[in-house]
């Protein structure tokens, strides 16, 4: 993991962690010492993060979600795998019946506090990288950005590849130009040389559904 964020990464950048579930990106970025702002909504997964910030006091937890806009929004658990709950309902749809997700359930909810990627550059400052996996709100949280940072990575899945297209057009429009991805937890980079925009979204729509999801890497250059 630390060879490919050590890619997007140098000692003493600021990242932001959109969706840091328990910790373990957080653990990475530190580990190649970025300062890190971990964003996650949900109380249970914060718990976790709490217990690594008992031994790194520089670590910053934000308990909200991002979106286009302030506000609040309705999060849907899923209690037996907390890594997938999402604030998008589309992303249930899609995942109902779909191979691969027929054991997921989002069995209640919780309405939480919302912000932006804007609003959190102005409390923290401008991050060299953003991490954002947060189960089909990708475009939305990309959105919140008005302006580009030196690199991002974003989730994708196959049974909701438009989220990833509207993700990938959201980019286009901030500055970005060249793209890769990583398929699944491989943390390797799949392309041996960086993409445009229409490459990756071709290559995304060619997948397989097998393929399940990965992560696109998006650099301004």
């Amino acid at each position: 993991m630390e060879r490919l964020y050590r890619r997007f990464v140098n000692p003493g950048d600021l990242v932001f962690d959109v969706g840091a579930h328990v910790g373990d990106r957080v653990a990475t970025f530190r580990r190649l010492g970025a300062r890190v702002v971990a964003i996650e909504p949900q109380p249970a997964l914060r718990t976790t993060l709490k217990l690594l910030r008992r031994w790194d006091r520089e670590l910053v937890i934000e308990p909200v979600a991002l979106g286009r806009a302030e506000g609040t929004v309705e999060l849907k658990l899923n209690r037996d795998n907390p890594t997938v709950s999402t604030a998008s309902p589309d992303f249930i749809r899609a995942a109902a019946g779909a191979p691969g997700w027929e054991a997921q359930a989002w069995t209640t909810s919780i309405v939480v506090p919302m912000t932006t990627l804007d609003a959190l550059i102005v409390r923290h400052g401008t991050p060299a990288f953003i991490k954002i996996d947060v189960e089909g709100f990708e475009a939305e949280v990309l959105a919140g950005l008005s302006r580009p940072v030196a690199a991002l990575s974003f989730e994708f899945t196959t049974i909701q590849r438009h989220v990833a297209a509207a993700a990938i057009d959201r980019c286009v429009a901030l500055g970005y130009a060249s793209f890769n991805a990583a398929l699944g937890e491989s943390q390797t980079l799949v392309h041996e040389a960086w993409l445009t925009a229409p490459q990756i979204a071709q290559w995304l729509a060619d997948l397989p559904n097998a393929a399940n999801s990965g992560d696109v890497y998006a650099i301004i250059s």
